[in-house]
């Protein structure tokens, strides 16, 4: 089992949106490497921290489990989103997504400032990596335990 984390701004997707939706597309991803990680290595059962970025206090927020395999976003074939890509068709599509499942919202946040303090334990956490901003990131069983402790 793959452990992962994602990234979205509070305002526009947080924690409480998906308790409260319960199950959502994580879709408007366009970054290929992210993409890819959905497209080929995200499995449904697997868990992922939901980080809030962008934001006054950005960390880690809420657990969510992959719900699905992979399918095309439809954003992409959208000519009113923002998300919208001329280039790609329904044959070959471009952009792929997964549906996210709540599990649950941490007891409290776990901030990136404290992940920064603990860098030597989670030494090769991606999101620590300096100029790291991959909206999709793995997460090694280690630094999920890890990080989960902290709570």
């Amino acid at each position: 089992m793959s452990f992962w984390l994602m990234k979205s701004e509070p305002d526009a997707f947080g924690i409480d949106d998906l308790k409260r939706r319960g199950t959502e597309p994580w879709s408007g991803v366009r970054n290929y490497q992210a993409r890819n990680f959905m497209r080929d290595r995200m499995r449904p059962g697997e868990r992922a921290f939901l980080y809030h970025s962008s934001c006054e206090a950005p960390g880690i927020y809420g657990v969510l489990e992959i719900a699905g395999t992979a399918y095309p976003d439809p954003t992409q074939f959208d000519r009113k989103s923002p998300y919208h890509d001329k280039a790609a068709t329904r044959e070959q599509p471009r952009w792929f997504l997964v549906d996210v499942k709540f599990v649950r919202k941490l007891e409290r946040p776990i901030l990136l400032s404290e992940l920064r303090a603990r860098e030597q334990e989670l030494h090769g956490l991606m999101l620590l990596r300096k100029g790291s901003r991959l909206s999709i990131q793995p997460v090694s069983a280690e630094h999920w335990d890890q990080i989960l402790a902290l709570e």
